[in-house]
């Protein structure tokens, strides 16, 4: 299938609009939504780049009134998204465009949430009943247009903002966070670095995977995650090789959304890890799990290894678990991913301190072996070490 051509529409999770250039029905998007005036919210290295100022062109040539915010972390702070919240009502904007990677479309999941309450963030935090809390009324309408293929945010009804005071990652999260319409455009994502086509599209691979292992029941999302990771199989090395590739490049971000869309089952050990870590060393997310992908499989062994021989039936990849870890080490490897975390200036100096965070870490619920503190700690010094 060649998607130069290929246009869909879904209506799953939400309305999502695929297909090369399709960019350019944004401005009829954000009406649709009764948007006159809205703030496209990206991160400040997308924003210096010709993409952002197009979007932001498109907009005003169609009599938006579209502004640009861009103070924004790649691991996002409650600061930024207070930051954006005083931009939006600065603008007197009615409307949010999310537009970037994991860091943009978080933040700017989060602002649109915050505008119209009266709470501090922290208050809507993913634990018990907190998002019950939220004045529904005053929430912003979301487009959201990744133009990364990893987190699948724009299919998220979540953001993972960092606690700077508690230099602690937080999920906020409210049903209505999941954005109205979605604009998935291969072409958004050609001029990827190679680097981070890989790097997000790892992170892709970790929700679908760690999804499909989750003990929890919820087959439909056991059945997305399975052929999430078969588009990664098929078409990550392939995006990351060759950037003009737009059948890879779609196919990428649909395995991105996939994969956000299936970890409703859960996620687990990876992102429990890679929580505290990136909040800790402001390290990039789908880089932590790729490399730590392995070495929480090998952890998990005893109680996914079936499923794993499942899995790896259908992927055509022969010797179940050890086939599948060994494809997973090779992808890496293909991809120039570090095989530990020294390569990226972790050492074990606050492994204690992150292997509890860990245990406290909302994604560890959904791992299929419940770790210990000291089970954290022992994967992590073998991420650290390379010892698999």
């Amino acid at each position: 299938m060649s998607t130069n051509t290929f246009k869909a529409n879904w209506n799953y999770p939400t309305s999502v609009r695929v297909g090369a250039g399709r960019i350019r029905e944004l401005p009829a998007a954000c009406r649709e939504l009764g948007m006159k005036a809205p703030l496209l919210i990206t991160d400040p290295g997308l924003a210096a780049l010709p993409i952002v100022e197009q979007t932001l062109q498109l907009c005003l040539a169609d009599g938006l009134e579209a502004a640009v915010f861009s103070k924004i972390k790649a691991n996002p702070t409650g600061q930024n998204v207070v930051d954006g919240v005083t931009a939006y009502r600065a603008g007197n904007h009615d409307g949010v465009i999310a537009f970037g990677g994991g860091s943009g479309l978080d933040a700017a999941k989060a602002v649109a949430l915050m505008v119209g309450q009266d709470r501090p963030v922290w208050d809507f935090e993913d634990v018990g009943d907190n998002w019950t809390r939220v004045n529904r009324e005053g929430m912003a309408p979301v487009v959201a247009i990744p133009t990364t293929a990893g987190t699948g945010s724009e299919v998220g009804r979540a953001s993972v903002i960092t606690d700077d005071e508690a230099h602690i990652k937080k999920i906020i999260f409210h049903p209505d966070m999941l954005p109205r319409i979605v604009i998935l455009d291969p072409e958004l994502t050609v001029g990827l670095p190679a680097r981070i086509t890989a790097a997000t599209g790892m992170d892709a691979l970790s929700h679908n995977l760690e999804a499909y292992c989750s003990p929890f029941y919820h087959p439909m999302a056991e059945g997305i995650a399975i052929e999430g990771i078969r588009l990664v199989k098929e078409y990550l090395p392939r995006a990351t090789t060759q950037p003009n590739d737009l059948e890879a490049r779609a196919q990428m971000l649909v395995a991105s959304s996939m994969g956000a869309t299936a970890f409703q089952r859960g996620l687990g050990g990876m992102h429990a890890l890679a929580h505290p870590l990136g909040a800790l060393y402001d390290a990039h997310h789908g880089t932590l799990n790729a490399i730590l992908m392995p070495y929480v499989l090998k952890a998990n062994r005893s109680a996914i290894e079936e499923r794993i021989v499942r899995l790896s039936a259908y992927l055509q990849i022969e010797n179940g678990f050890d086939g599948f870890l060994d494809w997973v080490l090779a992808l890496r490897k293909e991809l120039g991913i570090p095989h530990t975390l020294q390569e990226i200036d972790i050492d074990s100096s606050r492994s204690e301190l992150v292997a509890r965070m860990a245990t406290e870490d909302p994604s560890a619920g959904g791992n299929p072996i419940q770790f210990s503190a000291d089970q954290y700690r022992s994967i992590l010094e073998a991420a650290i070490s390379g010892d698999l």
